[in-house]
């Protein structure tokens, strides 16, 4: 597994109605961020949300834990 730490960058409304949320890979002063620089990659990350319900739950300067998992192939 592979954890990064991502702190939303913008959030905006594409054309379709659609919250476009944009993130990017933490690295400040603070010694848990400094943490997941050295052990994770560097990046960025963008999700298309279509589901209104959820439309407000991301915020510019939210943090969030983003886990990487393998998924097993059907039959291995």
């Amino acid at each position: 597994m592979v954890r990064a730490k991502m702190v939303v960058d913008t959030v905006t409304k594409n054309r379709y109605g659609q919250e476009v949320v944009k993130f990017f890979c933490q690295y400040s002063d603070n010694p848990e961020d400094n943490s997941f620089a050295k052990t994770t990659p560097s990046g960025s990350m963008e999700l298309t949300i279509d589901n209104e319900a959820l439309h407000g739950t991301f915020s510019p300067g939210g943090a969030f834990y983003v886990d990487l998992t393998s998924v097993k192939k059907e039959g291995a």
